[in-house]
């Protein structure tokens, strides 16, 4: 993680958030675990947000302008540095993704974000904003193939794909478009180092994890964390007795899902469904 001394302020709004909280902690002669202390978190955590790794979060900037002083300077940083080309629900998942060591996502209605082509994503994010600008459905389109150049990165974090069998069923767009997404699926599967791939068949039955979207990050210096979401919001979980709650469900769930090697042949069956 970089030193927050050695980041310019003026870079961006997040580095300026960064560089004023490292600033008004130390007039107020408090360390990072000090003001942790004080504002009920960890002083690594202040530690990411003073060297801009970490996006601000609206309830600790207002803790910290309680405990600083500082009025609602913090504050009005935070929802500057906070502006996103992600829906504000998904922004701070995204910035962890590029944290995260591994991921780990059960889908049960539509293939995975990082996993997803073009011409896919479009057909989603369409059907999810039916009143959206074409200019609005575009840039959710071009954030989220954005999003999977990190599986492509030199320190790419292992992602783990509990897929239901639902999906392929689910047809978004049009036969070309299923057929090129499935294609997808199915070359990541086979060639793709940092990926594994599992499908859950409809005949698994129930499973602790069928109801929605979950995201599963852990990280070298942090603990895990847990995202869940649902149409138009979502939810960071970060309470450790939860969290191992939703990591156990995981494990179930990839025991009742297909074998990685059965997997890819199910969704092989499927690209030809849509590609005789």
């Amino acid at each position: 993680m970089p030193a927050s001394k050695d980041l310019d302020p003026y870079v961006s709004a997040r580095a300026f958030y960064g560089a004023e909280l490292r600033r008004l902690r130390e007039a107020a002669g408090l360390t990072q675990d000090a003001l942790g202390e004080l504002a009920f978190c960890s002083g690594a955590y202040i530690g990411q947000f003073e060297a801009a790794v970490r996006q601000p979060q609206p309830e600790l900037s207002k803790a910290f302008d309680q405990v600083l002083g500082s009025g609602e300077h913090l504050q009005r940083l935070c929802r500057l540095a906070r502006q996103s080309k992600h829906a504000d629900y998904f922004a701070d998942v995204a910035e962890l993704e590029l944290l995260a060591t591994t991921i780990s996502q059960y889908a049960t209605i539509h293939v995975p974000g990082l996993l997803q082509t073009e011409a896919y994503a479009r057909g989603i994010i369409r059907a999810s904003l039916p009143y959206a600008a074409p200019a609005q459905v575009e840039s959710r389109v071009r954030a989220r193939l954005d999003r999977s150049l990190l599986l492509d990165r030199e320190d790419a974090p292992e992602f783990w794909a509990i897929i239901h069998e639902t999906c392929f069923g689910i047809l978004v767009d049009s036969g070309p478009t299923m057929a090129a997404q499935l294609t997808h699926l199915r070359d990541l599967a086979a060639d793709h180092p940092r990926v594994v791939l599992q499908v859950m068949p409809s005949s698994a039955g129930p499973h602790p994890l069928m109801g929605g979207l979950t995201i599963a990050m852990t990280f070298a210096d942090s603990p895990p964390i847990i995202y869940n979401e649902s149409a138009h919001t979502g939810q960071l979980i970060e309470e450790p007795a939860l969290v191992a709650k939703y990591l156990r469900s995981y494990d179930h769930a990839r025991a009742a899902a297909l074998s990685p090697k059965a997997s890819l042949t199910l969704i092989a069956s499927a690209v030809r469904t849509y590609r005789p």
